[in-house]
């Protein structure tokens, strides 16, 4: 027992030790001491034979009946340590089914039910630009007195997509059993107005099973990439099947560990999306009218993270993160104009990277990874390179992101909320438990959707920290992202998904 209080104090000390990495050693650290006790009382004790067999029995006989009546459901937290639940209890699937829509032929909402809600968008992953930035939205900043109204909360299938919003439509992507869904439902009641089903489901243990992207919209499209690798343009409106590529099938390509998960980037009339696990096909780009492939980009093996847009060193370029590092694409034919080697290429990078000015661009993945701030520059023959200006355990994310505000970087440093001057890479202050959630920048607010469920506000401000309000909104693990169109606050996990309208300014 002592040995292993000692392990689980040591094990505090270390500051940025990554939170998943210690829990999995304070697990060890349990188990080591129980195994250690077990060797005592059978060896060390001094008790009678027939009471040491009898304590044994009686533990052999607990442990089976945890065995008999729980069992693993994903992993609990972003840790990644398994959650046990009752034997009983329905699947998520389940619960589910238990409550599911069947779904309806394709048709609209009704023009005058959704002409109230045409100004308001949320058309892509990470908001407009892509940056985890809402600008204009004027939140109020009292939610004690004021609280967000809840409009609507319904039962959504298993997966980790977001919400995206136009036309009066919420749409996110969802899994029904065997099926892969796009759904659309009305911002405003959170009625199913239409779905595209694809026969396809992704299943991994820890992670969770089902579609784990963002859709992308335009202006009468909806672009949304599946788990498995299939790629669909569909009908803003209807949902109308307009075309869809099976992206791995077709490049003979495997799938990721943990699913694709990059939400589509539409510029320049092409979509792009991360490849698989071949370094000549890390990112490709299909023509967005017809589906047709483009290019492939020789970068590095995609990770998880979204390809963005960006001006660099005068160019506009792809900018892409990969298991080796960063680089940046060129737009017409896919090749790295420049790339960073930046981390372990064993873990998974998630999170997008922050453009900041004087073409300097943060990165920062969990794992150990920690965060760096490089600068892309033209160099004397013409080409692009990247230099690095600092590097650090700052801010350690993990599958959350980054926005960047005044010179300062707001963002989930291994679960706590932290700001850190991007200039010089020192965190001015790190606070709030909130677990491996998500954060959306909006003007000079945080709305920060937590791992166990709650949505708090709070300022975005350099000198300290202060939450104004939260909301009970979810109640089990929730690694979505949330979207915020008007005063419409969408947020959702893999078991419910819940719309709020948000008090603003006069």
């Amino acid at each position: 027992m002592g040995i292993t209080i000692l392990l689980l104090t040591l094990l505090q000390v270390p500051a940025d030790l990554d939170r998943n990495f210690r829990a999995w050693l304070n697990l060890a650290a349990v188990l080591l001491g129980a195994i250690l006790m077990l060797l005592w009382l059978l060896f060390g004790s001094g008790l009678q034979w027939w009471k040491r067999l009898a304590w044994l029995g009686a533990i052999v006989a607990v442990v089976l009946v945890i065995k008999g009546t729980t069992r693993p459901e994903n992993a609990g937290s972003g840790t990644g340590i398994p959650k046990l639940v009752w034997r009983w209890s329905p699947t998520k699937d389940e619960a589910f089914a238990r409550a599911r829509i069947q779904t309806p032929t394709p048709s609209p909402a009704s023009t005058a039910a959704r002409a109230p809600d045409l100004q308001y968008q949320f058309p892509q992953f990470l908001g407009p630009q892509r940056n985890g930035r809402v600008e204009g939205a004027r939140l109020a900043r009292d939610w004690n007195s004021s609280p967000p109204r809840e409009l609507w909360r319904i039962p959504v299938g298993l997966g980790w997509s977001g919400f995206v919003v136009a036309r009066g439509l919420a749409i996110t992507q969802e899994q029904a059993a065997e099926d892969e869904l796009v759904t659309a439902r009305a911002l405003r009641t959170g009625a199913l107005v239409w779905a595209h089903t694809n026969h396809a489901r992704f299943t991994e243990f820890l992670g969770g099973d089902g579609p784990r992207a963002t859709p992308t919209l335009t202006s009468n499209r909806v672009y949304a990439f599946g788990a498995t690798g299939f790629l669909n343009c569909l009908d803003l409106d209807t949902g109308r099947r307009i075309w869809t590529v099976d992206v791995l099938k077709t490049n003979h390509l495997n799938n990721d560990t943990w699913g694709k998960s990059s939400a589509p980037l539409v510029t320049g009339g092409k979509v792009i999306v991360s490849g698989g696990t071949d370094p000549e096909k890390g990112w490709l780009a299909y023509d967005a009218r017809t589906g047709q492939l483009l290019w492939s980009g020789d970068s590095e093996t995609a990770s998880y993270a979204s390809a963005s847009e960006a001006t660099l060193g005068g160019r506009r370029q792809i900018l892409v993160v990969g298991k080796q590092g960063v680089a940046g694409l060129d737009p017409d034919s896919g090749r790295a104009g420049w790339r960073f080697a930046w981390g372990s290429d064993k873990n998974p990078k998630c999170s997008q990277p922050v453009v900041l000015e004087d073409d300097r661009v943060f990165l920062s993945a969990g794992y150990g990874a920690g965060c760096v701030l490089i600068q892309v520059k033209p160099t004397a023959d013409g080409s692009l390179a990247a230099t690095e200006l600092w590097r650090g355990k700052s801010m350690k994310t993990q599958f959350n992101n980054v926005a960047a505000l005044g010179g300062n970087l707001y963002g989930l440093d291994d679960g706590l909320l932290a700001c850190v001057d991007a200039s010089t890479g020192k965190r001015l202050w790190k606070d709030g438990r909130y677990g491996s959630g998500q954060s959306l920048l909006v003007d000079d607010l945080i709305l920060v959707q937590s791992e166990p469920g709650f949505v708090a506000l709070v300022e975005a401000r350099p000198d300290t920290y202060r939450e104004l309000g939260r909301i009970p909104a979810l109640s089990s693990k929730t690694w979505n992202n949330p979207a915020l169109a008007g005063p419409f606050l969408l947020v959702r996990n893999d078991q419910e998904a819940v719309c709020y309208e948000v008090p603003t300014m006069p």
